[in-house]
């Protein structure tokens, strides 16, 4: 029976070897955890939105769009929620947003834990757990996968050892170095879907506030992208989804030496001209009241000081003494409050990574090595990332399932 070696027990490793056994191969599944799918358990605050109805090629970031977007069409969302029905798992669908109906992540990590273990109780799959893979070689046509305390041999392995982001939940990087050490280049993998650290929080930032904005990221001082959403201002500097989905090709143009800045719209709804007339207005009704007493009703007082304060207007200014010019000012600062961002937060606050081994590297939607034959990838360890919102779950299956399927399937050829 044809033997494949899947490394990694995550989203994308699970999927691979439940795939490889299906398809007829004898699977090992190396995992370094005690158990399978830790990293799962984390995922959408713990509920695991594990795929999303709108599927776009924008909703995925990689050097190769063409071929990110035939890899995820041949293992498609649709498909996705058969293969987890089929599981057991009842959808719930939140505007597009894909979750398993008990709202717990637990569900989907289980669903897939308990097909591998109907496939180990026919001896197509063996779990090795708590098993740390040291090395991958591979000689006369056949893999060697060395670990503390053995060596298991197969005619295709897939590497599905995720990136380096959320190290607590296992995820280190090793399969970066497997790959590198059998000829892939690696694309330098940099922390995404995380916040930014921004040189005003040295003066303090309005932290712990929430809010809906408008993110708009500025690269070299041009304005390349937008985001909306609920964002956060924390101790070190901003978060929130707006700011994760941004956050990626932070981490890649400061890598490249290049300038960021952030601006927010914090006040989306109105446009400046409105918001100054209100301001305006005010002047009227609230002579009297001074600093953020005059902004209570538009945003929390710790960011109405910051607002006030960038334009120079005292806390200790009443209403009636202010001009029309600071009225002006301070509603253009609503619509473009701008921070300097100098880098992102690390691996271990990051949900993913960008960076990998580049996709111009396989054999096409095979997920197989152009350059080891019976070698195949999947999941976080090649360079596609997603946006939030499933994205990242969904290339985990499409890629999982695609490596499990062809590994199967080579490895008997080549038998």
């Amino acid at each position: 029976m044809k033997r494949v070696i899947v490394i990694g027990g995550g989203a994308s490793g699970l999927m691979a070897a439940i795939m490889a056994a299906r398809g007829g191969a004898k699977v090992i599944l190396a995992e370094k955890n005690r158990q399978a799918g830790k990293k799962l358990l984390v995922t959408g605050n713990g509920r695991c939105n594990f795929t999303n109805r709108r599927q776009e090629p924008s909703c995925y970031r990689s050097e190769y769009p063409q071929l990110t977007e035939k890899i995820l069409n041949a293992f498609s969302m649709e498909d996705t929620v058969a293969f987890f029905e089929e599981l057991g798992i009842l959808v719930k669908d939140r505007n597009g947003y894909l979750y398993p109906a008990s709202g717990q992540a637990s569900s989907i990590a289980d669903v897939l834990r308990l097909e591998v273990q109907r496939l180990a109780g026919q001896h197509r799959i063996k779990e090795a757990y708590n098993t740390e893979v040291l090395a991958v070689e591979k000689e006369n046509g056949l893999f060697r996968v060395r670990t503390e305390g053995w060596t298991y041999e197969g005619e295709a392995v897939i590497l599905a050892c995720g990136s380096e982001a959320a190290p607590k939940t296992g995820s280190t990087g090793d399969g970066y170095r497997f790959a590198a050490e059998l000829g892939h280049r690696i694309i330098k993998p940099l922390p995404a879907l995380t916040g930014v650290y921004v040189r005003e929080a040295d003066r303090g930032t309005p932290a712990g506030v929430r809010m809906d904005a408008k993110v708009t990221l500025l690269i070299d001082g041009k304005a390349c992208m937008t985001e909306e959403g609920e964002i956060q201002f924390a101790s070190y500097g901003l978060s929130g989804i707006p700011v994760f989905q941004v956050s990626r090709y932070v981490s890649r143009a400061l890598e490249e030496g290049r300038t960021c800045g952030m601006e927010l719209d914090v006040c989306p709804s109105h446009t400046a001209e409105e918001l100054e007339t209100i301001l305006l207005k005010h002047g009227e009704r609230m002579k009297d009241r001074k600093g953020t007493d005059i902004l209570r009703g538009m945003f929390p007082e710790k960011l109405s000081q910051m607002l006030l304060g960038r334009v120079g207007i005292s806390l200790k200014k009443s209403r009636k003494d202010w001009t029309d010019q600071d009225c002006r000012r301070l509603a253009d600062q609503m619509k473009k409050l701008s921070f300097h961002v100098f880098g992102c937060r690390g691996y271990e606050q990051a949900q993913v990574c960008t960076g990998g081994v580049p996709l111009n590297e396989l054999k096409g939607i095979s997920m197989e090595s152009a350059l080891v034959p019976g070698l195949y990838f999947a999941g976080e360890l090649l360079d596609v990332d997603g946006a939030c919102g499933g994205y990242n779950l969904q290339w985990a299956w499409s890629s999982g399932f695609l490596a499990g399927t062809h590994a199967a399937k080579a490895a008997e050829e080549r038998k």
